[in-house]
């Protein structure tokens, strides 16, 4: 399987973009750590896994307006992924071409499938930093019996969509996507399987958030997995006044 992370470029304009909803509740530099562990995280688990890792990144065509504090996209997310699991010689880094979130994961989604012949491709999300190797390894092989498998993340969002089989995926990700895709996958002609991947929070919410903290701070008193850069970031920000 293919996991494909779209990532922004780790800054803070951006970082506060992509973590809007949990804006009230941190500073903008506190923003821009936390997406920066998270990022982190994903890619760790994603190396760890027996899935492939393509980098998804946005650049001038698709960054937002607001995003003043970039130069080099490809470069601060090879950067980031360096920093991550050090050598990155097998990962891929391929722009994002689209007008809407979901023009962007449909656009990769479709290429890797129906022109490279990929046979499965999952799309994690960066925010996802409790997500580990049994999740995206299990999430392989329900693809094996299923066409299309979702993961849900609370109040109706996903923090990983993968594919068999591709989609029309016209505005599915702009909001609650768990139902649309899931609607696209089930719907009309093409009447494909859909199976489900086991919860796992974003930070990009504000429960999303508060529950991921309370459930590395569960993690440390056993020896299960912790999230590391996202841990480290955590302990800041009272610090930062948070």
């Amino acid at each position: 399987m293919l996991v494909v992370v779209p990532l922004d470029p780790p800054t803070a304009d951006l970082a506060e973009h992509a973590l809007e909803r949990v804006g009230d509740d941190l500073p903008k530099r506190a923003l821009a750590d936390l997406y920066r562990a998270t990022a982190i995280d994903v890619i760790r688990a994603v190396a760890s896994s027996g899935g492939d890792l393509l980098i998804n990144y946005r650049d001038a065509e698709t960054l937002p307006e607001t995003a003043t504090d970039i130069d080099d996209p490809k470069g601060a997310v090879r950067s980031l992924t360096e920093e991550a699991i050090g050598d990155v010689t097998g990962v891929r880094f391929e722009r994002q071409v689209g007008s809407t979130r979901s023009a962007r994961i449909g656009n990769t989604v479709t290429h890797l499938l129906e022109r490279e012949g990929v046979q499965s491709v999952a799309v994690l999300e960066p925010t996802a930093p409790l997500v580990g190797r049994t999740e995206i390894d299990g999430i392989a092989m329900a693809l094996r019996r299923k066409d299309v498998v979702l993961g849900p993340a609370g109040t109706g969002e996903l923090y990983v969509s993968a594919f068999a089989e591709p989609i029309d995926f016209t505005d599915v990700y702009e909001h609650q996507p768990i139902e649309r895709v899931a609607r696209a996958a089930a719907d009309g002609a093409t009447d494909l399987r859909v199976g489900f991947a086991p919860r796992v929070p974003l930070v990009s919410t504000p429960a999303g958030l508060r529950g991921t903290v309370l459930e590395m701070a569960a993690r440390q008193t056993t020896d299960h997995p912790v999230p590391r850069a996202t841990a480290e970031a955590v302990a800041t920000f009272d610090k930062l006044g948070v």
